[in-house]
């Protein structure tokens, strides 16, 4: 039997640097939407994750001979902007000590925080085989490049004990996510929660009909009636409230994924009179519903949460979805029967002393997160034992 080829890795400037199949052949179920090569490209090709954005692509792909075996997408960073997990005061530190922390690796995908595969593996290879090599590359690159570190966002938590054993500290995270435990109806989601909360919730779901607002989802061939200007309109309108909101994304990007990606995107609307006063841009994967960028023109009581959560539930109900994640951040979902999941990231810094602080660090943050689980899912509102 003969002894199969080492693997070679090779970094990519650009993910059109591969074909589309090439890519998507590696991609499961657990990969999420985001890990398609559509999607990337869409990211590069409209200017958002490019160098003079901050994101200069060195994807890693791991080869045998001429069969691509594996692959991850990754990014040298000169910042920390549009990663959702937020190291900058380690950055701070660092600086303070002298010591640099930009350029570092990232394997993520940019400006999505959303759990999934940071590794594609081919069918038919030995996965955490596939998996260490290429994290074991990942980190001599970073040597050769003189990186500060190499950082892995929003990984499955399969993926962490290959992690762990290439040497990075796990990090642990907080979202807030609807799980469908069964319902046939709305009726049956709101017998969850006791009587007062369930009055709550039926109130604030009544109030866009008593204003005369609906909404709606459009999805498939509705989608050619959506005009990508609007979409980003909307989105621009939700950053611009913040003193730190950013425009990470382009009215290019959305004209993109709507041309060439609407297998995968959901447009929810919400009109009066016929007049378009809010919209959420989500995605679909497989039996899961992703909450991305929303905005209004209009402010309406509950307006958000009726578009970015009571109707994106309302459809994974109709729908049969076993989840909904509607994004990073955002407390007052748990009082909405959205339940604390535990995220993780992953991180290995190459000068000894910044990393043993960053260690010290994540063994506090994960005791405080750990220990804030059972009050955040105590706040849902479920009736006991649910």
């Amino acid at each position: 039997m003969s002894t199969p080829l080492p693997t070679t890795l090779r970094i990519l400037r650009s993910i059109t640097e591969l074909p589309r199949a090439a890519w998507d052949a590696l991609v499961d179920s657990r990969a999420v939407p985001f890990l398609e090569w559509t999607f990337l490209a869409a990211l590069e090709e409209s200017g958002c994750a490019v160098p003079e954005r901050g994101w200069h692509p060195r994807h890693l792909t791991l080869w045998r001979g001429s069969r691509l075996v594996a692959a991850a997408p990754a990014y040298l960073k000169d910042d920390s902007d549009g990663e959702f997990v937020f190291d900058s005061p380690w950055a701070t530190a660092a600086e303070r000590a002298g010591l640099r922390y930009y350029p570092k690796l990232v394997l993520a995908v940019p400006f999505t925080p959303a759990t999934g595969r940071r590794v594609l593996v081919a069918p038919g290879e030995d996965r955490p085989a596939r998996e260490a090599e290429l994290y074991a590359a990942a980190q001599e690159y970073a040597r050769a490049e003189r990186l500060s570190g190499v950082h892995v966002l929003f990984p499955t938590e399969e993926e962490l004990p290959v992690l762990e054993e290439q040497g990075f500290a796990v990090r642990l995270g907080v979202q807030y996510h609807w799980h469908n435990r069964g319902y046939r109806t709305m009726e049956d989601f709101l017998a969850r929660f006791h009587a007062r909360r369930r009055h709550q919730l039926r109130r604030e779901m009544r109030v866009l009909g008593e204003r005369g607002l609906q909404v709606q989802t459009l999805r498939g061939d509705a989608l050619a009636a959506v005009d990508p200007g609007t979409v980003y309109r909307l989105y621009a309108s939700t950053v611009d409230k913040y003193p730190w909101g950013q425009r990470f994304l382009t009215p290019d990007f959305f004209a993109r994924l709507l041309a060439r990606f609407p297998h995968r995107c959901e447009w929810v609307e919400a009109r009066q009179e016929g007049r378009l006063v809010a919209g959420a841009f989500n995605f679909t994967g497989a039996n899961v519903l992703y909450g991305r960028y929303w905005g209004c023109f209009e402010e309406h009581p509950f307006l958000h949460f009726n578009v970015c959560l009571y109707h994106p539930v309302a459809e994974g109900i109709a729908r049969g979805l076993e989840r909904f994640e509607p994004g990073a951040g955002g407390e007052h979902k748990l009082t909405r029967g959205f339940e604390p999941r535990l995220t993780y990231s992953a991180h290995l810094l190459l000068h000894p002393g910044m990393d043993k602080a960053v260690r010290a660090f994540l063994a506090h943050e994960r005791a405080a997160v750990e220990g804030g689980l059972p009050q955040w899912r105590a706040e849902t509102g479920f009736k006991e034992g649910d």
